[in-house]
C-alpha cells in the first residue's frame, strides 16, 4: 500500500460530502472533518450518458465500469456504441465475438484525433482479421489493488472510481457469445433519437433492421429477433441490441465542491486554474480533467482531457503547491510547451504532436501527407514554412525528430515535399 512505501502520506478512503473553503476543511461522507493548508482537487470527470437511469446504457469511465462492461459483454450477441472519441475507437476494434453497431455524429471515425484521411487509413483495419501479435507498450503500466466489489453488484454511476488510463482494455476479455473476430458496422452523421425497452418497442409497432452484412448498398431486412433494447437513430434506422455503450465524452466532476464555494468556472464546466494550477479560491489547486486551463497557452499546446495530460498536470500542481509552501517561485513546466500524446488505435502506434489538426490556425496553413497503406500514415501541419503539428500512425520513428522541429520552429521552406520523402533519412539529417 502507498502508506507503507511513503510514511508521509495518509490515504482516506471516503467520498467528499462538502468543501468548506473559508474554513480550510473538507467534510467526508463518514462525518469527519479534515483540515488542510493547501488542497488539490483531482476528482476527474464523469461520463456524459446519453440517457441517465437506463439499465441498458453503460458508460465506461473508470476501472469499475470497465469490469461491469466486460461482464455484460460475455452474454452479448450485439452491442451499440454511441460516440466517436478514444474509448469508442478502442472498443470498435478490440471487441470480438459480438456484432457492433457504431453510431457517430461525424463523417468519419475518430474526429477528435484524426482528419478524414487518417480515418480512412484506420477504417480499412476494421474489415480485416486482427493480427495475432499486438504492438508492444513502452510505458509504465498502472493497475489497481485493494478491495474487490462483491460479485453481481451494479456499478453506481454516482461513484467514480480510478481513471482508466491508456491501456484500460489490456487484461480484459472483450469477447461476446459468437465465434468470429470483429464485425463492425458504422452509421455516420447521426445521433440517438430514441431508446426503447423491448416491451415499449413491441407496442410501438416499429421495425428494426438486421445487422448489415457488407459495406455495399444491399437492402437490409427486418430483424425478427427480440432484443432487450432498441435504438432509433436520427437517420431513421432502428437497431436492436443487448446493451448500449455511451462513449460521448465527459464533464468535469465539480459538483461535490461547488456548494458554498464561489469557484470561477470555464466554458466547459471545469474549475479555472492559472499557470500555477491555482483555482480562484485561496490555497485550492486543481489538476486533470476537473480543471480548465485558463492561462495564455503556448502556441503549440492545447488542453485535452487525456490520461497523459492529467498526469502531467498532477506532477506540476504538486511542484507548485510545494513551491508556494516554501515561498519559492517556479517556472511553467516544460510539458506545457508542446502538446504530445502517444497512444494506440487499431493496433497502430499513434503519436499526436502540437497543432496536429491545425487547431486555431485558421486557413493559413498547409498539410503534407505520406501514406503507405496498411503500414503508416504521416501528416504534417505547416505554417509560414514552420512545422506546427503532426500525426504519426504506425512505426514511423519520426516522433522525436518532428517534436524537435516543432519546438525549435526552424524554417523548413527550402526542403519542400522532401521533408516526407521516404528515401531521405530525415531522422538522421536533423539529428
Amino acid at each position: 500500500m502507498l502508506e507503507n512505501r511513503f510514511p508521509n502520506i495518509k490515504v482516506i478512503e471516503c467520498g467528499v460530502k462538502q468543501l468548506k473553503s473559508e474554513e480550510h476543511c473538507i467534510l467526508t461522507e463518514d462525518g469527519v472533518q479534515h483540515v488542510y493548508k493547501k488542497l488539490c482537487l483531482c476528482a476527474g470527470a464523469k461520463p456524459k450518458l446519453i440517457y441517465e437511469g437506463n439499465p441498458y446504457v453503460l458508460g465506461i469511465r473508470d476501472t469499475d465500469s470497465a469490469q461491469e462492461f466486460q461482464k455484460q459483454l460475455t452474454k452479448a450477441k450485439r452491442i451499440m456504441i454511441i460516440g466517436n472519441g478514444g474509448i469508442a475507437l478502442e472498443l470498435a476494434y478490440e471487441i470480438e465475438g459480438c456484432e457492433v453497431i457504431w453510431a457517430i455524429k461525424d463523417k468519419a471515425i475518430g474526429n477528435t484525433f484524426f482528419d478524414a484521411g487518417a480515418a480512412e487509413f484506420l477504417t480499412s483495419k476494421l474489415i480485416t482479421e486482427k493480427p495475432e501479435t499486438k504492438i508492444a507498450h513502452k510505458r509504465t503500466r498502472y493497475t489497481t489493488e485493494g478491495k474487490k466489489k462483491e460479485a453481481g453488484t451494479k456499478v453506481n454511476a454516482g461513484n467514480i472510481g480510478s481513471a482508466l488510463g491508456p491501456d484500460w482494455h489490456e487484461g480484459l476479455n472483450l469477447k461476446g457469445t459468437k465465434e468470429f473476430s470483429h464485425k463492425v458496422h458504422i452509421e455516420t452523421m447521426c445521433e440517438v433519437k430514441n431508446i426503447y425497452l423491448q416491451k415499449d418497442f413491441r407496442l410501438s409497432k416499429k421495425k428494426s433492421l438486421t445487422f448489415p452484412r457488407d459495406h455495399h448498398n444491399q437492402p437490409v431486412t427486418t430483424d425478427e429477433e427480440l432484443w432487450p433494447v432498441y435504438v432509433e437513430l436520427t437517420n431513421e434506422k432502428i437497431y436492436g441490441c443487448d446493451f448500449i455503450v455511451s462513449a460521448t465524452g465527459v464533464t468535469p466532476n465539480i459538483e461535490p465542491f461547488l456548494c458554498g464555494n464561489n469557484f470561477d468556472l470555464g466554458e466547459d464546466g471545469g474549475l479555472k486554474v492559472d499557470d500555477h494550477m491555482h483555482t480562484s479560491l485561496p490555497d485550492i489547486y486543481a489538476a486533470g480533467d476537473i480543471c480548465t486551463a485558463s492561462w495564455q497557452p503556448s502556441p503549440l499546446w492545447q488542453q485535452m482531457r487525456l490520461w497523459t495530460q492529467a498526469r502531467q498536470m498532477g506532477w506540476y500542481a504538486a511542484k507548485c503547491m510545494a513551491a508556494a509552501t516554501l515561498g519559492d517561485s517556479i517556472d511553467m513546466d516544460f510539458s506545457f510547451e508542446l502538446f504530445a500524446h502517444v497512444t494506440k488505435f487499431f493496433n497502430y502506434k499513434v503519436v499526436l504532436l502540437g497543432k496536429y489538426n491545425a487547431q486555431s490556425l485558421g486557413s493559413d496553413h498547409e498539410l503534407m501527407l505520406r501514406c503507405t497503406k496498411g503500414q503508416e500514415y504521416i501528416k504534417v501541419v505547416m505554417q509560414d514554412g514552420r512545422m506546427m503539428g503532426a500525426v504519426l500512425i504506425g512505426e514511423t520513428n519520426l516522433e522525436e525528430t518532428f517534436e524537435n522541429l516543432i519546438l525549435n520552429q526552424m524554417n523548413l521552406s527550402s526542403y519542400g515535399e522532401d521533408l516526407l520523402d521516404p528515401n531521405i533519412d530525415i531522422e538522421d539529417y536533423f539529428d
